[in-house]
């Protein structure tokens, strides 16, 4: 199937995969740069971005051997980027209005974007080594997308942490601005944070569409279609849960007189967040070169116990998640998620020292199962930590910033540890198989 892919298909797929995938590590880059308690100089932001568009454009070179390629890639990665370029040329004065100059701005950027691509792309190319088998570009496309869902979950997680949730009154305006439009001067404090999180979820959104339209088109499982359909379908459902947890309903106001929040649907946002990653890593999952390998699962009397084994820690692991977001919204139920704790490490610590110890000659079980197991660690040490934060401060006092740090961390190490679990049971039904079921199908195909 590989070697039927022609060049140019190769060639889409790969601008695809380096244009989203350098736009979002300039996108995290730029967040962190700056955090409210970072921020950076705008000259360290606007090199650390160029820096990134570079070493995307080199990159580009080396695994292509094609300027053009990278010279595509740059050019789509300014093209995503104009979905922030508007918070840089709009006034402060007036809403919606952008500053003398921007008509030249934006199209200089999409060249900027194109000669700094394709210029490092030819520096890469000097580089090239060349490989039996080519990237697959599309299970890559499919692992940024996971990593860009992962980004947006930890921004969410730092807007529940910062109390930010409702920092802008108004959906889909921001103070009635349109929000690829609100002037990035104004994004301060909780501001900041809720407004990146939409910013970020657009371009989660748009990856998540684009995605799903590559594999409508060349993926021959249906299955693995109807996943991607689910994907989308989800993440814009997420996006609307988003919006309806600061208004209550659907409006264009910014009066807060007319919105009422819901505390009901930011938990179900969380959750919903969080179940969305697992599915982008189950897609990360089943469209890399290894699952569609078309070797046969592996025979092994212990396959049945290894797929149940998983599926429950799954489960475990979505009650608790649950939990997790009730008492973060609500600050009730920590019993309860302790308790449930100590039922997800036992469930997880079997699988994890099961796929680690009995199959490590199956790679794909050995370093899920390790995965597992570190995850777990780190998570009960923040959640011990997390605890202790929470319990330790007055409820009168703002949250420090090494709190937030903390909660956030339990969080996404939580939404880790679900992906990693959907993982680890996809990988046990794609590579095991109980030795009774295979000696069955193995007499049935020599009968035949």
């Amino acid at each position: 199937m590989t070697g039927s892919v022609s060049a140019p298909r190769r060639d889409r797929g790969a601008v695809l995969a380096l244009g989203f995938g350098t736009t979002v590590a300039m996108w995290i880059a730029g967040y962190l740069l700056r955090l409210p308690w970072v921020h950076a100089p705008s000259a360290l932001v606007a090199a650390a971005m160029l820096l990134l568009l570079a070493a995307g454009g080199f990159v580009a070179g080396r695994t292509t051997g094609s300027w053009r390629t990278g010279a595509l890639a740059g050019l789509l990665t300014m093209s995503l980027n104009v979905l922030i370029l508007g918070s840089l040329l709009t006034s402060t004065e007036a809403p919606n209005q952008f500053r003398p100059g921007a008509a030249i701005w934006l199209p200089g950027a999409l060249l900027a974007g194109a000669a700094i691509g394709g210029l490092t792309a030819l520096a890469g190319t000097r580089s090239r080594r060349t490989e039996a088998t080519p990237p697959d570009w599309t299970g890559i496309f499919a692992g940024v997308a996971a990593v860009a869902t992962l980004g947006l979950v930890t921004i969410g997680g730092l807007v529940t942490s910062n109390d930010a949730g409702l920092a802008v009154v108004d959906w889909p305006n921001s103070f009635g601005y349109n929000m690829f439009l609100y002037p990035l001067a104004r994004m301060t404090g909780g501001v900041y944070y809720e407004h990146a999180h939409r910013l970020f979820g657009s371009l989660v959104g748009l990856t998540t569409l684009v995605l799903a339209i590559v594999l409508w088109r060349t993926e021959n499982r249906a299955w693995v279609k109807r996943l991607a359909l689910l994907a989308f379908a989800l993440v814009v459902a997420q996006g609307i849960l988003g919006g309806l947890r600061v208004t209550g309903r659907f409006t264009l106001s910014a009066d807060p007189a007319q919105t009422a929040p819901s505390l009901a649907l930011a938990v179900v946002h969380g959750v919903t967040g969080q179940i969305f990653f697992a599915l982008m890593v189950a897609l990360a999952v089943v469209t890399t070169r290894r699952f569609r390998d078309p070797a046969p699962p592996e025979p092994v009397p212990a396959a049945a116990t290894e797929r149940g084994l998983s599926a429950l820690l799954v489960a475990a692991l979505a009650v608790q998640l649950v939990l997790g977001a009730v008492l973060r919204h609500t600050g009730t139920g920590l019993l309860i998620h302790i308790s449930m704790a100590t039922l997800v490490a036992g469930a997880a610590v079997a699988a994890g020292v099961r796929a680690w110890g009995l199959y490590g000659r199956i790679g794909p079980l050995r370093r899920t199962g390790k995965t597992l197991l570190i995850l777990l660690g780190a998570q009960l040490t923040l959640g011990v930590a997390a605890l202790a934060a929470v319990t330790m401060r007055r409820p009168e006092t703002p949250a420090p910033l090494w709190e937030a740090i903390v909660t956030t961390s339990h969080q996404v190490t939580g939404a880790l540890l679900l992906a990693t679990g959907v993982a680890l049971a996809i990988w046990c039904r794609r590579l095991l198989v109980p030795g009774a079921q295979a000696e069955r199908a193995d007499g049935v195909t020599a009968a035949a």
